[in-house]
This record gives C-alpha cells, structure tokens and sequence, in this order.
C-alpha cells in the first residue's frame, strides 16, 4: 500500500470516529477503526492535528456527492432526479456539520474556522448570493445541470441557471430554525418544481 493510498485508509476509518468524538478522539481508536498499529498512523501524518485536518479536508471535498449525483439515471422522472439529487447534496452537508460540530464542541482549530468561515459565507451570501462557493465547486454544479438536460426544451430556464436557483434552495435548509427545521430535502424539491399554490381544480 502507497503512502497516499494508507492515509486515505486511516482518513476514512478516522471520519465517523472524528464526527462522534471530535478532537477528542485518539489515535488508537482511530488504529483500531482502521486494523492497523497505531504507529502506522503516524508513519503518514505528523500528528493527531494534521489527521484531524485531513478529515475535515476529506469532508468537504465535492468528489463523493459529484459520484452520486453523476449515478443518478436520466431515464428516471426529473423529479426523481432531483429529489435523489437533493438526498445526496444533504447528506454531503450532514457529513461536514457532523465533523465542524464536533470539532468545534470539542475547540479543535480545524471546526472553529470551519465555523467561522461558514458564517462569514452565509454573510455574504446576503450580500451577493452565490452557490457555487457553498457547493464544493464546479464539480457539483455541473453534475446536478446534468439532471435538467433531457427536459431542456421543456425548462422555463436554462439547466445552468435552474441548478444555481436549485442548490441555493436546498442550501436555505440547513439555516431554517423552529417548525422549519423539520423540512424534508423531498419537500424542497416538491416545492422547486410545482410553486406554493395548490393548482385549481
């Protein structure tokens, strides 16, 4: 096994125990997720900090989300598209709040300047909306225009600027409080399609 290939090993064994436990969690645990010695873990990286970053890292990187949205059959309704589309773009969001959260519970560096970095985008988010910077990038935004192509010449707009219109929606999820808390991505997606009016009988 390559150096980048061990590391990416112990990444993905140390995720779920870092999003439990945050920088309280130890490197031992993290060996014995991974089935490995716990020196083995720092033959790859220098310290329990740059593991901690390099999850964080990992987590926010678009690569996963892009594949499941990308996996999403065109032959299936849009709405399905979407609404599958939609699954998958929470879960990659839960995935990096688990981690921030716990990271910053627990005072890790890494989960503060997630934290403030996230609040500083939702500022600017107010002043210049744009999903793009909250998306993970390009990637994404190309994989979920993909999902609008078979309807194109059905769209009231075009895929590109509907999929900006639909991630900056689904993105309004995570910051709704109270009874709103509650939305389901599903119900979004009902909502992005069809409006707020019932249609007329």
């Amino acid at each position: 096994m390559s150096p980048e290939e061990r590391r990416a090993m112990i990444i993905a064994a140390a995720i779920p125990l870092v999003a439990e436990y945050g920088a309280a969690v130890t490197t031992k645990q993290v060996a014995r997720a991974a089935g490995i010695g716990e020196a083995t873990i720092f033959r790859v990286f220098e310290d329990k900090d740059e593991l901690i970053s390099s999850c964080m890292e990992e987590a926010l990187r678009p690569d996963q989300v892009t594949r499941e949205i990308g996996s999403i059959s065109l032959d299936d309704p849009l709405a399905d598209r979407l609404r599958a589309a939609a699954d998958a773009l929470a879960a990659h969001l839960e995935r990096i709040g688990a981690l921030a959260g716990a990271l910053h519970a627990t005072g890790h560096p890494s989960g503060a300047r997630n934290a403030m970095a996230g609040k500083l985008r939702m500022k600017r988010a107010k002043e210049r909306p744009n999903p793009e910077d909250r998306d993970g990038g390009r990637q994404v935004r190309d994989a979920v225009a993909e999902l609008f192509e078979p309807e194109r010449d059905s769209l009231r707009l075009p895929p590109e600027k509907l999929t900006a219109m639909f991630i900056g929606f689904l993105y309004t999820r995570g910051r709704m409080g109270g009874e709103s808390a509650g939305v389901e991505p599903a119900e979004l997606v009902d909502l992005f399609l069809h409006g707020a009016l019932v249609e007329a009988a």
